[in-house]
């Protein structure tokens, strides 16, 4: 389970850069 919170949160990290970018 842990590593799945890791890859969900980097997943929401990579959105947020996206959007910023956009």
């Amino acid at each position: 389970m842990f590593y799945m919170d890791m890859a969900f949160s980097l997943v929401c990290m990579l959105l947020l850069i996206i959007c910023v970018l956009v």
